[in-house]
């Protein structure tokens, strides 16, 4: 019996140290990561999942929803603890360096580069350092494609770690573990409970009270259309809770920061959800698959034969960081205190200001090459455009973005250049067809035409009413920059 007990004793021990072992190769592999990538990383981040835990339960806000949870619905307060529970492990992250950046930042890089060649640019000389060291930074952004996540994690991986707010999409295995591993905390997006709601709302003020970059879609959603919709203002009225505490306001900063793509990975299905809206029908899930495969058995295809190309411009421009101190004090001013005034008078100051940061992500909303080429085709009458026509109409264009300072990828080279980049994109998805001395919009395609051209519609000055007079699209009351 002595024997098997120290048996059992020495593999204790010999699992205890290299499960220590392995931790600590863990930990050095994680600090070289870092410090190869130059990030800085909010110390709150590594906070372990039950301190957190801890804190919200202890919290009194929390507390006071409990029991008017309980008291409304006609159930013990145990239950609705255990309810409290339940949204706590759902939301919190568990944030972890080796797999953020051994893993997270190598897998994003050579998907990213596979599919797209990226760009990045600061709309401002002085983008990098003009929020304090200890500034509590929200990036605020559009929404093209679920791969934004990934852009700007990536763009900015050398400066610091965003925590995302995501949908309920990403709640499935492996996505959740992955996407909880580099910090994104989940939301229910329609989920009207109030106690979910304060759960929700204490933990978003919990992180950023202690400092933690967050990284907000101002639209709540991906853009069916290709337009900018209607900014929501949720998570960032729970963001400005925190300026409750007079000290925190000097700290909060907002960045905007715009998001385009020459090929939006998602751009067909996108279009089918917003045909669907307007009474469509949506194709049955044995034909969407099909698809898939098809996408998939023909992209294989073409590495195979050494004939892949990658899908063009993936472009994020980080706008200029501006302070919320002024708009707070401002506020104050007007009401006798923000957080003084009604909930719906509070929540409608806030939409003016989502609103403002909105306009701002459409000033710099980068012009890529299929988006510009795509403009131009929508500006003419006719589904038959020459050639000589189609380059003149996008170098006056082009002239026009200069004027207005958008945000044109400049390292492009001519309107030559630029449109032979789109035409190998249009030309591959069969959007565009050459017919002698011209070309001609596939008829079934048209929609894809107007999908990109919309995103910088409201970017081109005389041509803009001409382009959106000839959007396929159905104009949704969502929609914001017509």
């Amino acid at each position: 019996m002595n024997t098997a007990f120290r048996a059992a004793g020495v593999i204790v021990f010999v699992a205890a140290a290299i499960t220590l072992a392995i931790r600590l190769r863990g930990t050095r592999m994680a600090l070289r990561a870092l410090h190869r990538s130059r990030s800085r990383i909010d110390r709150f981040k590594l906070t372990k999942k039950p301190f957190i835990r801890e804190t919200l339960l202890a919290d009194e806000e929390i507390a006071r929803a409990v029991k008017e949870y309980a008291s409304e619905n006609s159930t013990g307060e145990q239950q609705a603890w255990a309810r409290v529970e339940k949204y706590i492990d759902e939301i919190v992250p568990f944030f972890n360096i080796l797999t953020y950046y051994k893993v997270g930042l190598v897998v994003s890089r050579l998907l990213l580069n596979f599919f797209y060649k990226v760009s990045a640019e600061y709309a401002g000389g002085s983008s990098r350092g003009t929020p304090p060291r200890d500034a509590i930074v929200i990036y605020l952004m559009n929404h093209r494609s679920n791969a934004d996540y990934v852009l700007v994690g990536y763009v900015l991986s050398g400066q610091v770690a965003i925590s995302y707010a995501v949908g309920e999409w990403a709640r499935t295995f492996p996505l959740e573990y992955i996407f909880k591993s580099f910090g994104a905390y989940f939301i229910r997006r329609k989920y009207r409970e109030k106690l979910y709601h304060t759960v929700l709302e204490r933990y978003v003020q919990l992180i950023t009270r202690n400092g933690v970059t967050q990284g907000i879609f101002l639209e709540g959603g991906l853009s069916r259309d290709g337009r900018l919709g209607k900014a929501k203002i949720g998570l960032l009225d729970y963001v400005l809770g925190v300026a409750r505490d007079p000290s925190m306001r000097p700290r909060l900063y907002i960045v905007p920061v715009a998001i385009n793509y020459d090929r939006v990975l998602e751009d067909r299905s996108l279009l089918r959800e917003l045909d669907a809206r307007e009474g469509g029908k949506r194709p049955p899930r044995s034909v969407q698959l099909g698809e898939v495969l098809r996408y998939v058995w023909w992209n294989t295809a073409r590495i195979v034969a050494r004939k892949w190309r990658r899908y063009g411009r993936a472009s994020v421009v980080i706008g200029e960081p501006f302070p919320l101190a002024p708009w707070l004090e401002q506020q104050d001013r007007e009401t006798g205190g923000l957080f003084a005034v009604d909930r719906a008078e509070r929540l409608a100051r806030v939409q003016v200001l989502t609103d403002s940061v909105l306009e701002k992500i459409a000033a710099i909303i980068p012009v890529t090459p299929v988006t510009l080429a795509c403009a131009a085709i929508q500006s003419f009458d006719g589904d038959y455009i020459s050639h000589a026509q189609l380059i003149a109409r996008m170098s006056e264009m082009r002239d026009v973005l200069r004027e207005l300072n958008a945000r044109v990828i400049h390292r492009e080279g001519s309107v030559d250049e630029i449109f032979d980049r789109a035409w190998r994109m249009l030309k591959m998805r069969r959007v565009l067809v050459r017919v002698g001395a011209g070309y001609s919009v596939m008829p079934g395609n048209r929609p894809l035409v107007s999908y990109y051209a919309n995103s910088i519609g409201h970017l081109l000055g005389p041509f803009a009413e001409g382009v959106r007079e000839r959007d396929m699209l159905p104009a949704l009351a969502a929609g914001i920059y017509r």
